[in-house]
């Protein structure tokens, strides 16, 4: 499948390169209008209050209620699926290539525990399931920070690590043709204020000789804001081609406070040269000027940029959502709701039929109504059949549920009949296949690399780091020294939260099933208990309590038994012993009565 490279055929100096790669950028952004135009619809209808600010706003009912049911699927898939992702403490695994690696396993455990911990890691992945659910479309990459500042001349430590980004989707293009998301050309558009602009321009460079061509670069920019906005000029072409989004001309854009910059990541050929770039860095400011082009410092071997799709479609990389195709059936539920509510409103209140002469009257409850012979006042009550609509909502809804992949027990709804406590987990898990499919899916594809990305940063980075490890559920907190060193091994970080929770929930279930059955009682001196225990333990994330150790209950058993013989020995003592009389008391004379 070709898109993998992107061909440019107009290149003669470093600016055309920034003109063609703008270019890209709006025919990439223009293919996909319709996919932004259902985003804009979709997003419509999650936040609406009420039917006018949707597309169901032009039925002619006078009710305009909106029932929030796409709206309550969304929190509940984003709700199941952080829960899913992160239900331990411990939902990451280390698998070393070597024993020399896995021997590593501790100290890397532990530092992308203390980074997963930060506030900011979690917000993070809020964005991006948001992302998985709203848009289908999950981005995201990776970044070293260092939030270290000084204060009154003294340097306040802050935290110094990887961190994972969310790019957004409306911001980013790509050949939807290309074999896969990793190899096809991605441009990812950014608006930043000037200063913030400068900034990451003066990032871009390296030596001082970089610094020196970064701040020429930077000056000639602000030249030519300054030029057009003060001596004017004809821009009708330039507005035509550039159509800087948020702004209303090119004119207004060079006039604002803002800075577009362009940043080009994949394979770029230029026929011009004849030169092939491999995974190149390009960055564009202006759409016309070229601020940075040099190969990609890949740390994994890959551009850093994850994505993932919710539901994949064949040969187009842009994948659906799993609310994209309920929005008509939105649509029909706030139909019926509403023309619902108008035929009951008429049937409370209706409409008067009028026959031959009658006066003037007021219409209420004992009023007077004065016809001749062949006049008649009669009400026009529509079929209150209409009313049982809810039966039809009420599937509606339902169906909805089932095709967004949310299950109605991860609502706590139990489905009609009478079940036992197994055959409901058997159902649940049958029920949830494609929601456990969907966040396996996730992440593979976008939480596991940017684990192993923030680690590959660390290994580059990172001298040394002081971090601070706190156990909640054993309240511990305890401070351990992590180098470079211990980070430098060949390996993989998996979460293993999603992955294997349903999968550890119904082997715990058949396993109790089947300890309860003929079979198990007749295989039993086959069964290995020390085994047996270290898969509870394990299944049930206990290792750090310590509770199971082979044959400890003997040991713990035979102590209580000792203790036991002792106090009651103890007892037999004191019960032996006259009462009142102890110790060198017992030989004395007693005192005589006076």
């Amino acid at each position: 499948m070709a898109g993998k490279v992107l061909d440019l055929d107009k290149i003669v100096v470093p600016d055309h390169l920034a003109h063609e790669i703008a270019r890209r950028w709006m025919e990439w952004d223009g293919k996909r209008d319709k996919w932004k135009k259902e985003k804009v619809e979709l997003r419509n209808y999650i936040f609406a209050t009420d039917t006018t600010d949707t597309s169901a706003s032009r039925l002619p009912w006078s009710n305009k209620t909106h029932i929030p049911k796409i709206c309550q699927i969304r929190d509940n898939l984003f709700a199941n699926y952080l829960a899913s992702m992160f239900p331990k403490r411990k939902w990451m695994k280390w698998q070393g290539d070597t024993e020399e690696d896995q021997a590593k396993e501790e100290a890397i455990r532990d530092y992308m525990t203390w980074c997963t911990q930060q506030n900011w890691f979690r917000d993070e992945f809020v964005k991006l399931i948001l992302d998985y659910i709203d848009y289908g479309n999950v981005f995201a990459t990776v970044e070293w920070i260092d939030t270290t500042t000084m204060m009154e001349g003294e340097r306040v430590p802050g935290f110094v690590g990887p961190k994972p980004v969310r790019l957004n989707p409306l911001d980013l293009v790509m050949n939807p043709v290309a074999p896969d998301s990793r190899r096809s050309p991605k441009i990812v558009r950014s608006t930043l204020s000037i200063g913030e602009a400068k900034e990451q321009i003066e990032a871009f460079s390296g030596d001082e000789q970089d610094k020196e061509v970064a701040k020429k670069v930077f000056d000639e920019l602000i030249n030519m804001r300054q030029q057009a906005t003060q001596y004017g000029g004809d821009f009708k072409e330039l507005d035509e081609f550039y159509n800087v989004d948020g702004f209303d001309t090119y004119r207004n854009y060079l006039g604002s406070d803002y800075m577009e910059l362009l940043t080009f990541y994949g394979d770029i050929y230029d026929h011009h040269s004849n030169e092939l770039k491999r995974d190149h860095v390009i960055v564009v400011a202006d759409r016309h000027k070229v601020i940075y082009d040099k190969p990609h410092p890949k740390l994994s071997g890959k551009i850093p940029i994850f994505h993932s799709g919710w539901r994949v479609r064949q040969d187009n990389l842009w994948a659906m959502g799993p609310l994209d195709n309920l929005v008509g059936m939105q649509y029909r539920i706030d139909h019926v709701e509403n023309m619902k509510a108008d035929i009951f409103d008429l049937t409370v209140y209706p409409p008067l039929k009028v026959k031959g002469m009658v006066e003037d009257f007021e219409w209420g409850p004992f009023e007077r109504i004065y016809t001749d012979n062949d006049g008649d006042v009669e009400l026009m009550s529509p079929k209150a059949d209409i009313l049982t609509a809810n039966v039809e909502i009420q599937g509606y809804e339902q169906r909805m549920e089932e095709m967004a992949g949310s299950p109605k027990e991860a609502m706590g709804i139990r489905s009609p009949g009478e079940k036992t406590k197994y055959e409901v987990q058997r159902l649940e898990n049958a029920a949830s296949r494609v929601f456990q499919s969907k966040i396996k899916q996730f992440e593979e594809q976008v939480m596991e690399p940017v684990l192993n990305e923030m680690l590959a940063l660390a290994r580059k980075n990172l001298n040394t780091a002081t971090i601070r490890l706190l156990d909640d559920e054993l309240k511990i907190t305890e401070f351990k020294k992590i180098t470079r060193e211990q980070l430098s091994a060949m390996g993989t970080l998996k979460p293993v939260a999603a992955r294997h929770f349903a999968e550890q929930a119904e082997l715990i279930q058949n396993l109790t099933q089947f300890s309860q059955s003929p079979i198990a009682e007749s295989i039993k001196p086959h069964i290995s208990t020390v085994k047996l225990a270290a898969l509870v333990e394990e299944i049930m994330a206990i290792e750090d309590y310590e509770i199971i150790s082979p044959f400890v209950a003997i040991a713990e058993e035979a102590e209580g038994q000792s203790l036991a013989m002792t106090a009651q020995e103890q007892v037999q003592m004191e019960a032996q012993t006259p009462a009142g009389i102890a110790g060198d008391d017992y030989d004395e004379e007693p005192i005589p009565a006076v």
